[in-house]
């Protein structure tokens, strides 16, 4: 399996078409179910597991109910038409002091899916206009359109899900071996 890269050093060509924002709406659209699909049946042990100081699976799916404030915060930044967008929190302490593992992960996934369907609403009564307007991205120092801040949203969460699965694969190989 290829090696993953941190997020925080990924870098992003925002380059793609307008034509490519409603397949990228679907994308994230499709977050929660997949996310929901990929945790069924995982035991409460597993969920909450961690490895080495990495977080847990439920801590990375907590993570995504996390960041849904900041995506929809900066699409209020985009539809004011301010120059530039909200700040993350570059250490996640939101997600860091939620205590994700303690909370029933149906509420976390009802949560994320409510989230989620809020700001795919708002991205539903973009015109192309909207679609295209821009404001700098603080951390990476570069123009984003709301296209390409829904490209960067469908990044993170396949960014997550692909650490949920390496995590759960390798809980998995270490409890056959045991």
């Amino acid at each position: 399996m290829t090696k993953r890269t941190r997020w925080f050093s990924r870098r992003f060509a925002f380059d793609l078409e307008p034509w490519a924002f409603p397949n990228l709406v679907e994308r994230v659209r499709g977050t929660p179910a997949r996310l929901e699909e990929r945790l069924q049946d995982v035991e409460t042990s597993m969920l909450i597991a961690r490895v080495g100081e990495r977080w847990s699976i439920q801590e990375n799916a907590g993570h995504l109910l996390d960041l849904e404030t900041l995506w929809a915060e900066r699409l209020g930044d985009f539809e004011r038409g301010a120059e530039r967008l909200a700040v993350a929190d570059l250490d996640n302490r939101r997600t860091h002091d939620a205590n994700h593992n303690a909370a029933p992960l149906g509420n976390l996934l009802r949560a994320f899916r409510s989230a989620r369907t809020a700001f795919v609403d708002r991205l539903d009564g973009y015109d192309e206009a909207m679609v295209v307007r821009s404001a700098l991205h603080p951390r990476l120092q570069q123009p984003m359109r709301v296209l390409d801040h829904v490209l960067f949203v469908a990044e993170h969460d396949d960014h997550h899900l692909a650490a949920i699965t390496a995590l759960l694969r390798e809980l998995r190989e270490a409890s056959a071996r045991a």
